[in-house]
């Protein structure tokens, strides 16, 4: 014990160290106070609906929020047109491979 009250650089190394996990501390306890906060609305909010609620809820959550997008469907010509540009680039493809070797 002697040797940190003999040496002023060992106190401010001690004080440094100590620092730092007090600033760590301060941060986790704001956390979990706003972990509490967010967990205290969420129970008022459910306490406030009641257990009467429950085929409200059902029929909240089974209705559809977002309309779902039409599928986009291709007519057989315009798949056929396609199909045919795609085998002319692989045609394109396979003629240049075999004039490199």
């Amino acid at each position: 014990m002697n040797f940190i009250y003999n040496s002023r650089a060992n106190l401010s190394r001690i004080v440094f160290l100590i620092y730092p996990s007090l600033m760590a501390i301060d941060s986790i306890v704001a956390q979990i106070d706003a972990e509490i906060a967010r967990l205290t609305q969420a129970r008022t909010l459910l306490a406030g609906l009641g257990s009467t609620d429950v085929a409200a809820l059902q029929s909240i959550s089974a209705s559809p929020k977002t309309k779902k997008k039409k599928k986009h469907v291709l007519s057989p010509e315009a798949r056929k047109r396609i199909a045919d540009a795609q085998h002319k680039r692989w045609a394109l493809h396979k003629a240049k491979a075999k004039s490199k070797k």
